[in-house]
């Protein structure tokens, strides 16, 4: 059996959740509570070191961070492959999902919004930290996007497609005005219809726990 550890909206598990969607991989879940401290448990430090989700249980494995677990299973169930093997295709998808899920992602999330917390940092900088580095991230990935569309990878989304929905969600629940990047957000509504991807939502994800 196939487990996901993850919780409903950390955004490194909803990557995760769309890529085995749309490789319409069958799974179970099992909930890690991040706002009741989870992740430090005993049990989710032994299936992952960092104490981070989302971790994937499969064949045998225990594997850590959305991008390495997504590369397993493209190797695994490579269809559709979310990295193409082409080296310059490869080249560019791992650029703009790195932009996301290195550099904007992590400088927001819920460890480092709960330290600014306690370093005293009030709750309305804290949302403007958030925006501050979202913006400044989508910006250069605005320019990023492979020039034929409708997705970030082109006519057919790539891991960096995966990597944005999450990053759009964010940016929204922090009210970010994205009129500033028309193409992030067709490629985000192009995403969006797609079944897989609807199933991943956290919305549909918030209540399931096994």
């Amino acid at each position: 059996m196939i487990v996901l550890h993850d919780y409903w909206r950390s955004s490194a598990s909803y990557r995760v959740r769309i890529a085995l969607a749309m490789k319409g991989i069958d799974y179970a879940r099992h909930a890690v509570d991040l706002t009741a401290g989870e992740q430090a448990t005993a049990a989710n430090r032994g299936r992952n070191p960092q104490g981070f989700v989302p971790t994937l249980e499969i064949d045998g494995l225990a594997i850590g961070q959305s991008l390495a677990i997504i590369d397993y299973l493209d190797a695994r169930f490579p269809a559709p492959l979310m990295v193409s093997s082409d080296p310059a295709s490869r080249a560019r998808t791992l650029q703009r999902a790195l932009a996301i899920a290195a550099d904007i992602q992590p400088i927001a999330n819920l460890r480092v919004v709960k330290r600014l917390a306690a370093m005293g940092v009030d709750p309305a900088m804290r949302d403007d930290w958030s925006r501050h580095w979202i913006g400044e991230g989508l910006a250069a990935l605005e320019t990023m996007g492979e020039p034929e569309g409708p997705f970030l990878g082109g006519a057919t989304p790539d891991l960096s497609d995966v990597c944005l929905v999450p990053q759009m969600y964010n940016a929204r629940r922090f009210q970010m005005p994205l009129d500033a990047y028309p193409r992030l957000v067709a490629a985000d509504a192009a995403m969006a219809v797609l079944p897989a991807v609807a199933a991943a939502h956290p919305d549909r994800s918030r209540f399931s726990r096994s």
